[in-house]
């Protein structure tokens, strides 16, 4: 039996773009489980597409000076030698890794008993658990042409993209769904997985301006705000759908998060990034958004300079520049990546040496 194991976590943002590959993996794997931390959002994730789930200890690094950054090497050997136990108990073919703290303990036992690692970021630039996860991959994948890695086996291969974002759509039935007249265009609104409290509190300040233009549904966040329904306003905390969303919407804004961004390109949609500011950040979302943004495949607005007015604002270039925006989204896509990720893992599992 030839078992694959996957792991990364932290965020949603390492987990969608892995079991977007379920479908090519299952062909040639037979058993897929993913390894990731005891709360993560990986296992809601992991379960929900039927896969099993097992976790180990994991640890955080904090970006700030406190004292739990001490015991990082403590915890992490604690994990390291956990993960062991679990691979050893699979008996995995090869690792698969998106990134992020969870991924460590996995990525590095596995190296220690000869399980290849396969490794994958969605960033431009490499995420600090994926700079260190990079020293023990025997491969490393990209999701971007420019990213740079440690690992001395670096392809690039574009992002994976869920299968269900290209399936056709019955846009009346989707319109009656989510209460939308159909009769403006439609304007999504979204911060990434957990949401956004400065694009909500900017959106709600412009909100009835916008609606004499648009029909807007604006995912929230869970604990951010309440669900609402008004003509012209669909207001949810979460979506488990976000691909009927993606479907229906004529514009989009959106924070500036790879995998985000991948899709939306590849479904041609008119898009507006508000990167996350380094303020909270390493500023990987500022670089995912210049890479597009210089291509001429979004807009971009500088979380410092959003405003009621500036948001406003954007969002009327946005509807006017859609056209050439479309049209170089659509010369860019066409990278089968999914397929390609799928070949090359399944390539370096045949070199399992434990």
């Amino acid at each position: 039996m030839k078992t694959l194991i996957m792991t990364g976590g932290g965020t949603a943002g390492h987990v969608t773009p892995a079991l977007a590959l379920l479908p090519e993996l299952k062909k040639r794997f037979d058993r897929i489980v993913y390894v990731g931390s005891k709360d993560g959002i990986e296992r809601e994730l992991a379960q929900k597409s039927g896969i099993e789930f097992y976790y180990v200890p994991t640890v955080k690094l904090e970006r700030k000076f406190t004292l739990k950054n001490a015991l990082i090497p403590f915890k992490l050997f604690w994990g390291i030698s956990e993960a062991k136990k679990l691979l050893f108990q699979l008996n995995p073919s090869a690792v698969f890794s998106k990134g992020g703290y969870v991924s460590l303990p996995t990525v590095i036992g596995a190296k220690k008993l000869g399980v290849p690692v396969i490794s994958h970021e969605s960033d431009m630039s490499v995420g600090l658990a994926n700079k260190i996860g990079a020293k023990y991959s025997d491969l490393f994948l990209t999701s971007f042409d420019v990213t740079k890695s440690n690992c001395k086996n670096t392809v690039f291969t574009g992002s994976p993209l869920r299968e269900e974002l290209f399936a056709p759509k019955d846009k009346t039935a989707l319109l009656k769904k989510y209460r939308l007249s159909g009769r403006k265009k439609i304007l999504l609104v979204f911060g990434g997985s957990s949401g956004s409290k400065i694009i909500n509190q900017t959106l709600e300040k412009c909100l009835y301006k916008l609606m004499n233009r648009y029909d807007i549904v604006h995912i929230c966040g869970k604990g951010k705000g309440e669900d609402q329904v008004e003509k012209g306003y669909v207001k949810m905390q979460f979506c488990p759908n976000m691909e009927d969303l993606l479907h229906l919407a004529d514009l989009v804004v959106c924070r500036a998060g790879a995998n985000s961004l991948f899709e939306l390109t590849a479904l041609n949609k008119p898009t507006l990034a508000i990167p996350l500011s380094t303020k909270n950040s390493r500023g990987d979302q500022i670089e995912n958004a210049e890479y597009f943004k210089k291509r001429k495949m979004i807009e971009v607005l500088k979380e410092e300079n959003l405003t009621e007015n500036s948001l406003y604002s954007s969002i009327l270039k946005l509807e006017t520049s859609a056209p050439i925006l479309i049209q170089n989204c659509k010369g860019q896509n066409g990278l089968n990546a999914n397929k390609k990720i799928a070949e090359l893992i399944f390539k370096f599992s045949e070199k399992t040496t434990c």
